[in-house]
């Protein structure tokens, strides 16, 4: 058997891709082994996806931050920041690239932000559950980042005039992706409604590079929203749309029927689609079925809570690879989505006890699943899980169960995975080879890319 040191005499890039299949915890634990496994599991391919979240920064050593530069860092989540924490993060990390700011009770100033200027590859900015009592972004920080930021994501904030800061919005020319959730004043009520036309078609006439469009719809509109909400007609060229052609939109928090039937007729450039409903309202037209027959280049579609499944399975665009459902399922349900994505390559699901066997079902109707996720509500699987083994082409299942499930089953003694479980996933594992890998743990949220209204596994 080799020694430490003969091992270490491997090439850096054998050791980085063993690294690589390592958790974060796993990497740390190997990381104390040596100073050539130090370094080794600090190269910056490694970490090249990682986010770090950072508090009270006056408590970390400069051993810490040595640790953050090698690894090259370049995304981070804090949540508030004084002047000298500030001058702090600017010496040590004036390469980052995207800086999220979460959860402040602080009411903050214009200038809070003008620190940024001290970050020239900063390129992503997020803020969640923050208050400012002046302007967001004053001049001196609008003109350092006007061409600079390509992602901007807003959630729970308030700010003392929303069109003021749409219009700061919509000078950051360069944005390809943009999260508008929950933005209200901070001098008015607590309710927030979603954003006017005039501003949404502000920030799409402006903003001629963006791609990526999620928007909170959280509260409810005086009146139904405009068809042409989503459609700014050209100044140049009536009658023609003249925003930007979107790949991603998401519509969170939202009242079905507030939108119209036609409200995404000029968006037949969208690849993914998103709806999160807010609840349902007996008596009013289910639209997502117009909506679907005019995407027909969509590849990914995500559908959470809203109507029966009955009312738009048959417009699901064949061009679909990517399906996400969260709403109430049955065999039935999979029986009519079948046919029309022939081609479907990831499914995410939920089963409760009246979708039936769904792992039977699955394998017969879906066979060049690659990625499988299925979320048990108020059970767990059963020995029908043997039966997804036959999907050939199967790399990824996820088997989760719903939070308050775990968090009861932990309190008695019972955590989850049981014991029963366990061993349906050993057989699993046995039965194909070790072909796929099984995952039943929920992943950690990515504070760039998922907020409070989007996450699932708090």
């Amino acid at each position: 058997m080799m020694n430490i040191d003969g091992l270490v005499r491997l090439p850096t890039e054998v050791w980085v891709y063993v690294f690589s299949f390592l958790s974060t915890e796993e990497r740390h634990t190997v990381r104390l082994c040596s100073k050539d496994m130090k370094m080794l599991v600090d190269h910056p391919y490694l970490w090249r996806n990682h986010n770090v979240s950072l508090s009270s920064l006056r408590r970390y050593n400069k051993g810490f931050w040595d640790t953050l530069k090698t690894r090259d860092l370049t995304r981070i989540a804090v949540q508030e920041l004084d002047c000298r924490e500030w001058r702090h993060l600017a010496r040590n990390l004036s390469t980052l690239k995207s800086i999220v700011f979460a959860n402040s009770k602080r009411v903050y100033h214009e200038a809070y932000l003008d620190h940024l200027s001290h970050f020239s590859s900063l390129s992503g900015l997020g803020a969640r559950n923050y208050t400012w009592n002046q302007r967001v972004l004053g001049q001196g920080t609008m003109e350092h980042l006007r061409h600079r930021l390509v992602r901007l994501s807003i959630c729970n904030v308030r700010v003392p005039d929303t069109e003021e800061f749409i219009n700061c919005v919509a000078g950051l020319v360069s944005l390809r992706y943009l999260l508008l959730h929950k933005l209200g004043e901070t001098r008015g009520p607590e309710a927030t409604k979603p954003l006017p036309r005039e501003s949404v078609h502000k920030l799409l006439l402006n903003l001629r590079s963006l791609r990526h469009l999620s928007l909170g719809m959280r509260g409810e509109p005086t009146e139904l929203l405009p068809d042409d909400y989503l459609s700014p007609p050209d100044p140049n060229y009536p009658g023609r749309y003249g925003g930007p052609q979107l790949t991603t939109l998401e519509l969170i928090d939202y009242p079905e029927g507030s939108l119209s039937k036609t409200a995404l007729r000029s968006q037949a450039s969208l690849k993914s689609l998103t709806i999160r409903y807010r609840y349902i309202t007996d008596g009013i037209e289910c639209h997502l079925q117009s909506w679907l027959a005019c995407l027909q280049q969509l590849e990914s579609l995500t559908i959470i809570g809203g109507n029966s499944l009955a009312t738009y399975t048959t417009t699901i665009p064949r061009s679909v690879s990517r399906l996400t459902l969260r709403v109430g399922i049955t065999l039935k349900d999979l029986d009519s989505i079948a046919p029309k994505v022939k081609e479907l390559k990831h499914l995410d699901i939920e089963q409760n006890r009246s979708s039936g066997s769904l792992c039977k079902r699955i394998p017969l109707l879906f066979t060049k699943l690659k990625s499988l996720r299925i979320r048990f509500f108020r059970q767990e699987p059963e020995k029908d899980l043997m039966s997804l083994v036959k999907l050939r082409h199967l790399e990824r299942l996820e088997l989760l169960v719903e939070r308050s499930h775990i968090l009861k089953d932990s309190l008695h003694g019972h955590p989850w995975p049981g014991p029963d479980v366990e061993t349906l996933i050993r057989r699993l594992r046995q039965l194909s080879s070790n072909k796929f890998i099984v995952i039943t743990k929920m992943r950690k949220r990515n504070p760039f890319t998922e907020c409070d209204c989007m996450w699932e596994g708090d």
